[in-house]
């Protein structure tokens, strides 16, 4: 079996296209003495796919990495080890893992503001439309699928927020309708359906994309990043879990500066994924006004929550931060 090789060193990025595009490496799974279990393991696996497809099931990751512990010496010890073979099957077929009958197990992230989904009940077929201004204190919640999803909407752009605490703030005091945009949680890296709907819905309704996020280089190279061009990891899929519309809000390292806020001194892994950034990262690489902000959090050698807005006053963060920087799109990072 030959597998493309999944990583930021076999994949290439072109603004055009406006994702991490995978190149050419491949590597072979070839049955030895050495490799019996894996060559045995990716097998099961894509038999136990077969069965869900064939039988209209899914499966959660964590439910596959269960049913190996019955394939005797084939069994995984780990759910990662599990998670590594679906993502190898997937990518040897090139589709995505929903396809293949396997789902995640963590939420897809949550929606609240002026949009309407247009779902349908799984067991009659009838239309459904789910008004996201109707969730009074709560949100709607993304589906694992959202290729079924239609949109209707007045928004004049989609906020996507990195923590669910400040989503639960905007939420409270109705910034949605004061800004007239979509509220959309990430609650950390985004899980490939949110990806997904922020994509679908960004380019059915032509809405700009701007996302709001802590300022560190998780924050900018993991969270940020893999949103708007994808992951080395998902290379084989990038093209349809990506948000290429996406721009960069905040908070950035000028930000510090600008609003004086609070921070707390970059820890050694912040420093050495910024730098690993600025060395391997084709995005970064790519874009100049990215390697100046990194190098300047670098000399700064602090970070920033977007909680530190907080220091302003609770909702500092919707009645000045917010509004100044919406001024000013054309000045966001890309």
């Amino acid at each position: 079996m030959e597998f493309p090789v999944r990583s930021l060193q076999n994949v290439s990025y072109h603004p055009d296209k406006g994702f991490f595009e995978i190149k050419g490496r491949t590597k072979e799974r070839t049955l030895t003495v050495t490799t019996v279990k894996t060559f045995a393991q990716t097998l099961r696996m894509m038999a136990l796919s077969k069965e869900l497809v064939e039988t209209d099931d899914i499966a959660t990751k964590r439910e596959a990495y269960y049913v190996s512990k019955n394939w005797e010496e084939a069994r995984f010890t780990e759910q990662p080890e599990s998670d590594t073979v679906i993502e190898d099957v997937e990518a040897l077929f090139r589709v995505n893992r929903e396809q293949l009958g396997f789902v995640p197990e963590e939420k897809g992230g949550d929606v609240a503001g002026r949009l309407v989904v247009i779902d349908r009940d799984g067991e009659t077929g009838e239309e459904l439309k789910i008004d996201c201004t109707r969730f009074g204190s709560g949100a709607y919640s993304i589906p694992i699928s959202v290729e079924h999803l239609r949109f209707e909407t007045k928004a004049k752009f989609v906020l996507v927020i990195e923590t669910a605490g400040m989503f639960q703030r905007l939420v409270k005091h109705n910034y949605w309708k004061r800004a007239n945009c979509i509220l959309v949680s990430m609650g950390g890296v985004p899980t490939r359906a949110c990806r997904r709907f922020i994509r679908r819905l960004a380019d059915a309704k032509k809405l700009p994309v701007y996302v709001f996020v802590d300022g560190d280089p998780y924050g900018i190279s993991n969270i940020y990043r893999t949103l708007k061009v994808g992951s080395g990891n998902t290379a084989h899929l990038n093209e349809f879990f990506c948000v290429p519309q996406a721009r960069f809000l905040g908070i950035t390292p000028q930000d510090i500066v600008d609003y004086q806020l609070p921070t707390h001194p970059l820890k050694e892994v912040d420093v050495k994924r910024a730098k690993d950034a600025l060395k391997n990262d084709p995005f970064v690489l790519h874009h100049k006004p990215w390697q100046r902000a990194l190098k300047q959090m670098i000399k700064m050698g602090v970070r920033a929550e977007q909680q530190a807005l907080a220091k302003h006053g609770l909702n500092y963060v919707m009645e000045e931060y917010l509004p100044r920087k919406l001024m000013r799109t054309e000045h966001f990072l890309p």
